[in-house]
């Protein structure tokens, strides 16, 4: 075998093939047109969600805060993997460097790592305000919100920095076909030629530690929400409760869901095709949901956006 060609397989600096979303579908066109469809409403919807949030002072609380983080985290989520497929597709182009795949891994997982911890903490938040609604000025003061979402940007980018650089490292002398749309990295795990069974192992460990420690906290915040909840005398005070936080349910559903399946079950359950049927609806689904969700079912935010189209139209008029 040549030197040259040994060395690039075994080093992983060549670069690598996505195999997408595209190649499965017998509409490439259409799933195209419909991906970028959703990506615009995504950036769309989540922008004008922050800027409902920051622009109206009935806004600016600690929930709209966690909201906010959350909108901009999806924006930067869907904006790591989809510009890249849609690129790709319009192009005829399905190469990935190695760089760059690591770039986008590491993205990706600070991402998703510092979502679940903003999940917690949106948990926890609702649970003061519901349980102990007397004493949520002084627990969740500015200070303290801006120290969980410091914390679960840094706590998702111990993720990154832990699994990218060690991910990269292992050779990949197999096919440079990666069976997905993104650099993930239990799909590129599979091109290697090496023994991967202990780091697939600690990885796993680490997986289970980055949902454990948030599910504990949803679990148990709703636990004592549902309880509060059921013992309230007024039934409005039950019912907005009830749809605030069914909202939230909904998110960690979905996203949860598809994290355990992705990165908790074992090998046997997954298939290529499964993979990245699963991948769209947390790197997708969701980060278009999400404003739809919060925004729709949720009259303070409803009423904000209605009194900026006011003022729109109202300083439209006065320009004519």
């Amino acid at each position: 075998m040549d030197n040259t060609m040994w060395v690039t397989n075994n080093t992983g600096w060549s670069d690598f093939i996505l195999v997408g979303l595209f190649s499965q579908s017998k509409h490439p066109a259409l799933l195209c047109v419909v991906i970028f469809v959703v990506f615009l409403m995504t950036l769309f919807g989540n922008t004008i969600l922050i800027l409902l949030i920051y622009s109206d002072a009935h806004l600016n609380t600690p929930m709209y805060f966690f909201i906010s983080q959350l909108s901009l985290m999806d924006m930067m989520y869907i904006s790591v993997t989809v510009p890249k497929m849609l690129m790709d597709q319009v192009m005829g182009v399905n190469k990935i460097s190695a760089p760059e795949c690591g770039a986008q891994m590491f993205l990706y997982l600070t991402l998703v790592g510092s979502e679940f911890f903003l999940l917690a903490a949106m948990a926890y938040d609702r649970y003061v305000a519901i349980c102990h609604p007397l004493h949520y000025p002084i627990l969740m003061n500015h200070r303290v919100c801006l120290l969980l979402v410091s914390g679960c940007w840094f706590l998702g980018s111990v993720d990154g920095f832990m699994l990218t650089p060690v991910t990269m490292t292992f050779p990949f002398c197999r096919s440079q076909e990666i069976h997905h749309f993104f650099c993930e990295v239990p799909a590129l795990m599979k091109l290697s030629c090496s023994d991967t069974s202990l780091y697939e192992t600690l990885m796993y460990l680490c997986c289970v530690l980055m949902l454990l420690i948030p599910v504990i906290v949803i679990s148990s915040s709703y636990s004592f929400i549902l309880l509060t909840i059921y013992k309230m005398n007024s039934a409005e005070g039950r019912k907005k409760a009830f749809t605030t936080c069914s909202s939230h349910m909904t998110v960690v559903i979905l996203f949860y869901g598809a994290a355990v399946y992705t990165y908790m079950l074992p090998s046997s359950y997954h298939t290529p095709e499964k993979d990245m049927i699963v991948s769209v609806f947390y790197t997708i689904l969701t980060p278009v949901l999400n404003p739809i969700i919060y925004s729709l079912r949720n009259k303070d935010v409803t009423g904000a956006l209605k009194k900026m189209l006011n003022v729109e139209s109202v300083f439209q008029e006065t320009i004519k």
